[in-house]
Order: structure tokens, then C-alpha cells, then sequence
């Protein structure tokens, strides 16, 4: 009852918050004609019936449904991460610097709950995550999820967004949402291309990409996409002389995806692949040269008498592939899958040095020189998912009754590798230089990890109509994992028609996630920067001699419920509105810990032993609840004979720490468990609210839009603290705009120039020595870098 007051308040809140966009604007009557054909056919994310049409309005929760094809041919951003953060309010992405491997791949996230809350499918299958676990960075601290980036804007039809938990239909991570990436399948070709950068000159983007559709056969298609993404970096250090460099990380992305399917006798044999190898580069925090503390802990007098910046390198290499065979048997439409997918992220390090070689050189009587590059050694993660689906509609079963069961079962495997010794080894002892390459130490043997599990899922999905108003559903979800148990989640869904323009839809669900290998098993000595001094930092394993040592228990499940209640209202045609009140509790969620210094009574002397400031572990620390609104309005008319369109979504988010979950041996110490700093980390993962305004005027052969995007405010916590009198960063609210200008030229081709960020905003001034990245600037609501441009032309051809 409490729940339902509270969904209830937050619909109240509906004449103050009428901001957004059901999926995406359609660029011409055809384009709504052809997504209408498309969804007559087959499945749309959050409901397994098939024999009805269904839309983002016909849902019993709620789903947008964002069509790519057009709109990465106009927009701004050359990645997926960037394109859907200023599409869909719900979403978060932003990307980070001075942050190690989170500088290389971007994470993502719906409703602010880490980008491991939200579980990504592939044409309805699940897809991998990452290697990487993010430790640094204001954003996505101590997830891991899915890189978005390893897909070509071209290779997607659509993509899916189901706003509500759903581990009870899918299986663990499905507590935020689930986002269902559509490859295309049409018969043609497309091509893309383009450039921009920001306006201060650096930055540079360059895009080329294309696809191909062929019929395969009687019935059968294969489409191909290739593509290569070039980003520069981008440089916002302050002030001048700055040795930092804030910004953008270098990528360089080669992709191929190709999708298709081919008939089989009586069944479709279907497939789709996809392969990225990604060359990124980012800046690390700055050594000083001679006269500052880092000689000689840290540099050389004879290397870099002026400091340096180490360069964090990254060979991210992402492969998946899905084979499967579906049709009838009897009266049941089955589906038969395997998939594939592998993640392995390689770090070199550069313009660097290992200090301790440096200096023992020194001692021998050289001129203390070291070694300039490092392999420092790397993550890998694959995963494998068999999947077998049954699915029926009985049509005499009450006004229709849809029924779908199925089994799944899922291997993973996680490795850390040792870099090569001199990315790790201290040369010359206690006192001397510090030990590995500087900007990041390599992986050592004692953390090199070789481990795996398996789960086994089976599920039962009930629709059924009552009536021609009243649509009920439930599904139950049975998982067992082996290295830490089982777990039975439900889900129950109801829709009630009141009029025609009119409609309710609630959801009330059980859900879990399993705490990924990367959280259980990752291992290594790093160097953490905190109010501008550097401190060697160790993360242990779940599990491991320091973690017992410091009373960490082992890493166990969370739980989540999630409740949902919603308005529709479509009274025509040309506009429709959607309102979702959510609420979610998540219980024991798996957090990266606050520090455990050298005076800790428990692991203090150990830490001296190692030469290091500080530890960290993951563990099951906080209980935390979330409540937010979505609201969704679109208007069409016309203007002077022209389409006129207009879309307005919100976000309105917020999660609290409920609970600190203290292991027994460390009670009365929840500050050390989790801190100020890192409970605003868990509480602020979203601005409080985002909003979306979109125009678009179609007066052929232009198209004219104009996109404003707001931020609401954030505050994150700093390393001295409000205990010592040090206020929290406060973010201010930003509003900026993109704007475009596309034209029609020939059969096929479209122009399209326009500005991102045109009002150049950047995130609120901070003190640099409390800021996670050490910068004036974070990037907390959206990036750093300021206003840019861009051009694109695309090609369309039969």
C-alpha cells in the first residue's frame, strides 16, 4: 500500500512534467508505415506474444520503441552510447577521463542503477558484457555492462527499451530495464559518412559506414555493415601550462556486423554476428618534474625534468555470434539458440616509467632511465547462452491467451593476465621509487585469474486477454547459479482499456542479479589520486586471504522488487501522452567499499608489508530504493502544409541508500564500509531529472530540428568531506541545444549539417583537488568539451 501511495504522488506530478518523446520521430509518413509493417510480425521487447500487432502504446509496461535508420543519418553523436544519451532521458552515458579503463569504454545505464542493472539483448538474445569493471570515475563506479559502441550505427533497425524490471522474463540484470538492439534486415544499401569536432579545433571525428542488404534464397536475406569510427582527443586542462590533458580519449573503431536468416525445410535457420577491434588512448593524471615530490618516487630527474603524462593504451578486441533455428512443431512456435560472446581488453602503457628501475639504475651508477612502455598485461570475458523457447496462442482461451515457457543455460568465464615484469616489479625496495609503470601499474601474478560458472534458467510466460479491455500476464522464473545458489522471481502485468483514448497499465515483479565475475574476481595494485596527492591503491578478490583478512564476506545476489504504474492516452492520431510512476528496491547491492588505510586494526600492517595506502573490496554494502516518472508527449500537425512535429520526454529520478549492510567483524565502522563520497557515488549515478524538446519542421527538400536537451542538478561527495568543513560538488542544472539542417539532394542522398551543445555549457567549477578526476570539470551530466559541429551525407540506394 505504502508503494502504491507513492506512485500515486509521483503521478501527481503530472501537470508540472509534460516532457518527452515515445520513442523517436518519424522523418515521413513511409518510414511509420514501414516500422508499423515490421512490428505486425514479430516479438517487441517486455512481452513474448506473437500473434498481434504491438506498439510502445499497446504494452501493459512501458516500452519505446527508437527507429535508427534516419536518425543516425541527421544527429550529432558518431557512437551508439552518445546518440542514445541524448535521445532517451532514462539514459545515461557520459564519457569519463583521468578514470583508467572507463576512459576506453563508456558505460551506460538506465534509471541510474549501473550499467550491470540493465541487461542488453541482441534480436532478442542476450548479449555479453564487458572485461572490464570500472574502479575510477564519477560515473557507473564499480559496474561493469555492455559496450554499446561495439555496434555500427548502420547495422540497427531499432532499438527496444523496456522500462521496467524484468528478471522474471530474462534472467539476471533485468532490474533496471532491458534494451533489445534490432539489426536491420532490409534489401538495399546504405551508405554513411561524416566529420565534425568541437569548436575550440581538436576533438575531431570521422565516420564512414555502410551496409547491404541481399535476399538469401527463397526467403532468405543477408545484410552486411561495415564501419570505421576516428575520434581525436579533446583537451579542456586549466589553467594554462596545465601538464593534465581533460577531454576525450583517442579511439580508432573498426566493426563488422552482418544479420540474416535462411529457410530450412519447414524452419528458419537465422544468424547474426558481429567483430570490433578498437585502438584507444587516454591521458593519465600528470608527474611532476624536477622540484615537485614525484622525484624520486614517481620520475626521473634524467627522463622527464618537466613531468610527464603517462598514456593508457587499450587493444579492445569484441566478438559475438548467434545461430538458431525456429518454427513450428505442432502447434507450438519453437526457437532453438546459441550465443556467443567474447570481450578482452590488452593495456599498454606509454611515455611512462617505472620509477624503481629508474632509480635502481641511478643507484648502479647510471643515469636512472627506465623503460618507456609496458605491457601491463589484460582482462578477457566470454560467455556462452543456449536457449530454448516455446511459444502458443490459444485464441478460444478467454477473449485469447498466449503461453510461452522455455529453458536456458549460460556459461562465463573471466581471466586476468600478468603484464610483463617491469609493469609491476619493485627494483630497488622500500623507500626508493615507486614500483610499476606510472598511470597504471600492470597486472601482477598474484592477480592473475582464471575462473568460470554456469547457471540453468527455466521460465513460464502467461498474456491473456479477459477481454476486450482487461489484459492480464505473469511469469515465473526458476535460476540456479553455481557458485552461489538459486533464485525464483515473478512477475505479474495488467492493462485495463478505460476508453478508447484511454488506458492503465501496472507491474509488480520480483528480480535479482547475479554479482558479475568481474566484481567477484578482479585483482590489482592501481594509483589513485585523492586531493591531488597520488596514494598506490590495492583491489582484492572476493574471497581472498586480504579480503577474509578484512572481515569481507563472500559476494551474494541481489534482490530487487519493482513496481510500476502507468497512464496512456492516445485520442488521436496526431498525439499521444504516456505517464509511468516506478518504484524499485534493490537489497544487498554489490558496491566498490570505501578505504581501508594502513591503520585499519585488521589489515594495516599487511598494507605496510605491501607498500600500498589503501584497499578496497566489492561487497553486498547497501539496500537502496529508487522512485522516478517518465513522462512522454509527441504532437503532430500541420504547418504552412508541412509536417510539424514536436516531442517532449522527461526523467524525474531518485535513488537513497535505505540501508548500509555492515559484515559482522567490521560493525560500528559503516564509514569505512561505505563513506559520504561513495554513498553520493550510488545516489547521484543520474541527474535528478533530464528532459528532451524536440522540433522538427519537413518542408521537402529540408528538414529542420532543433533539439533541447535539460539536466537536472547532481551532488557527488569529495575525499576531504563535509566532517572537515569541505562542502559536496554541487552541479548546477545546464539546458543546451542541438540543431540541424538536413537536405534532400538526388535519389537517395541526404546532407545534414548542425551544432551539438550550442549553447557550449560545461558542468558546474569544482575544486580540482576533490574532483575524482583531478579537473576543474567533471563529467557527470554530460561531457566536457564544449559546443561542437558536424556534417554527414548519406546514401540510399534500391
Amino acid at each position: 500500500m505504502v508503494v502504491l501511495i507513492r506512485l500515486l504522488a509521483l503521478l501527481s506530478l503530472l501537470p508540472s512534467a509534460l516532457l518527452a518523446q515515445e520513442g523517436q520521430d518519424r522523418s515521413s509518413a513511409q518510414e511509420e508505415a514501414d516500422d508499423e509493417r515490421i512490428l505486425d510480425t514479430i516479438q517487441v521487447v517486455g512481452s513474448r506474444r506473437i500473434v498481434d500487432r504491438a506498439s510502445a502504446t499497446d504494452t501493459p509496461v512501458a516500452v519505446d520503441l527508437l527507429p535508427f535508420g534516419d536518425l543516425v543519418a541527421r544527429a550529432g553523436p558518431f557512437d551508439v552510447a552518445q546518440t542514445l544519451h541524448y535521445q532517451l532521458p532514462s539514459f545515461n552515458s557520459t564519457r569519463q577521463n583521468g578514470a583508467d579503463g572507463a576512459d576506453l569504454i563508456d558505460g551506460a545505464a538506465l534509471r541510474g542503477l549501473g550499467s550491470d542493472r540493465t541487461l542488453v539483448l541482441v534480436n532478442g538474445k542476450r548479449h555479453h558484457q564487458v572485461a572490464l569493471v570500472n574502479i575510477f570515475g564519477s560515473r557507473d563506479r564499480g559496474a561493469t555492462g555492455t559496450d554499446f559502441n561495439t555496434f555500427p550505427l548502420l547495422a540497427i533497425d531499432r532499438i527496444e527499451v523496456l522500462r521496467d524490471g524484468a528478471a522474471a522474463q530474462y534472467g539476471s540484470d533485468a532490474i533496471a530495464g532491458v534494451m533489445n538492439i534490432v539489426l536491420r534486415r532490409d534489401i538495399g544499401c546504405r551508405g554513411l559518412g561524416g566529420t565534425g569536432a568541437y569548436t575550440r579545433g581538436d576533438g575531431w571525428n570521422y565516420l564512414g559506414s555502410a551496409y547491404c542488404g541481399f535476399s538469401l534464397g527463397e526467403g532468405g536475406f543477408l545484410g552486411l555493415t561495415a564501419e570505421v569510427q576516428d575520434r581525436g582527443r579533446s583537451d579542456r586542462s586549466e589553467p594554462p601550462g596545465n601538464p593534465r590533458i581533460i577531454g576525450d580519449s583517442k579511439v580508432l573503431n573498426r566493426t563488422f556486423f552482418l544479420n540474416g536468416e535462411y529457410p530450412v525445410a519447414d524452419f528458419t535457420a537465422y544468424f547474426f554476428a558481429g567483430s570490433q577491434s578498437r585502438d584507444a588512448s587516454a591521458a593519465a593524471f600528470a608527474r611532476g618534474g624536477i622540484g615537485s615530490d614525484d622525484i624520486p618516487s614517481r620520475n626521473s630527474a634524467a627522463m622527464y625534468p618537466n613531468g610527464f603524462v603517462p598514456f593508457i593504451n587499450g587493444d579492445v578486441v569484441d566478438h559475438s555470434a548467434t545461430l538458431g533455428l525456429r518454427g513450428a512443431v505442432g502447434e507450438w512456435n519453437a526457437d532453438l539458440s546459441i550465443a556467443y560472446g567474447y570481450n578482452r581488453l590488452d593495456y599498454d602503457i606509454t611515455n611512462t616509467l617505472n620509477a624503481s628501475i629508474a632509480n635502481l639504475d641511478l643507484i648502479r651508477g647510471g643515469r636512472g632511465i627506465s623503460p618507456t612502455r609496458f605491457d601491463a598485461g589484460g582482462l578477457k570475458f566470454q560467455q556462452a547462452t543456449t536457449n530454448l523457447d516455446f511459444v502458443r496462442f490459444f485464441p478460444d482461451w478467454l477473449e485469447g491467451t498466449n503461453i510461452a515457457f522455455g529453458f536456458e543455460h549460460r556459461r562465463e568465464r573471466y581471466w586476468i593476465r600478468d603484464g610483463e615484469p617491469g609493469s609491476w616489479i619493485d627494483a630497488d625496495g622500500p623507500g626508493g621509487g615507486n614500483p610499476g609503470s606510472q598511470g597504471f601499474p600492470g597486472f601482477q601474478p598474484g592477480d592473475v585469474t582464471n575462473v568460470g560458472r554456469r547457471s540453468h534458467a527455466v521460465y513460464l510466460d502467461v498474456e491473456s486477454d479477459l477481454n476486450e479491455r482487461l489484459r492480464l500476464g505473469g511469469a515465473l522464473r526458476f535460476e540456479d547459479y553455481s557458485d552461489f545458489g538459486s533464485t525464483l522471481d515473478g512477475k505479474v502485468t495488467t492493462r485495463l482499456r478505460l476508453t478508447d483514448a484511454l488506458s492503465v497499465r501496472a507491474s509488480a515483479s520480483t528480480g535479482f542479479r547475479a554479482p558479475a565475475l568481474q566484481q567477484k574476481f578482479f585483482s590489482s595494485t592501481i594509483t589513485d589520486f585523492i586531493s591531488g596527492v597520488p596514494v598506490d591503491v590495492v583491489i582484492a578478490a572476493n574471497g581472498s586471504e586480504l579480503a577474509r583478512a578484512a572481515g569481507i564476506p563472500n559476494l551474494r545476489n541481489e534482490d530487487a522488487r519493482n513496481f510500476t504504474l502507468g497512464l496512456v492516452f492516445s485520442p488521436g492520431q496526431d498525439w499521444q501522452m504516456t505517464v509511468d510512476a516506478y518504484h524499485i528496491e534493490v537489497d544487498d547491492r554489490v558496491v566498490l567499499s570505501g578505504e581501508f588505510d594502513q591503520s585499519d586494526p585488521n589489515i594495516g600492517d599487511v598494507l605496510i608489508q605491501r607498500n600500498v595506502g589503501l584497499a578496497r573490496f566489492f561487497v553486498n554494502s547497501v539496500d537502496t530504493r529508487t522512485v522516478g516518472l517518465d513522462v512522454v508527449f509527441t504532437h503532430e500537425r500541420e504547418l504552412a502544409g508541412n509536417p510539424f512535429r514536436t516531442s517532449l520526454a522527461a526523467n524525474f529520478n531518485r535513488t537513497k541508500v535505505t540501508r548500509v549492510n555492515v559484515p559482522a567483524a567490521l560493525r560500528g565502522r559503516e564509514e569505512v564500509v561505505l563513506g559520504e563520497r561513495d554513498r553520493l557515488f550510488v545516489e547521484n549515478a543520474l541527474p535528478r531529472r533530464k528532459a528532451i524538446l524536440g522540433f522538427q519542421y519537413e518542408a521537402d527538400p529540408a528538414l529542420y530540428e532543433l533539439r533541447i536537451v535539460h539536466f537536472g542538478p547532481l551532488t557527488l561527495g569529495t575525499f576531504s568531506g563535509t566532517a572537515a568543513g569541505v562542502p559536496n560538488q554541487r552541479y548546477a542544472d545546464k539546458t543546451s541545444a542541438d540543431v540541424s539542417l538536413s537536405w534532400k539532394i538526388g535519389t537517395g542522398g541526404l546532407i545534414t549539417v548542425g551544432g551539438v551543445n550550442v549553447f557550449d555549457k560545461f558542468p558546474t567549477r569544482q575544486n580540482p583537488d576533490e574532483t575524482d578526476n583531478g579537473h576543474i570539470f567533471e563529467s557527470v551530466q554530460f561531457g566536457l568539451s564544449g559546443a561542437a559541429w558536424y556534417l554527414r551525407y548519406s546514401q540510399t540506394w534500391p
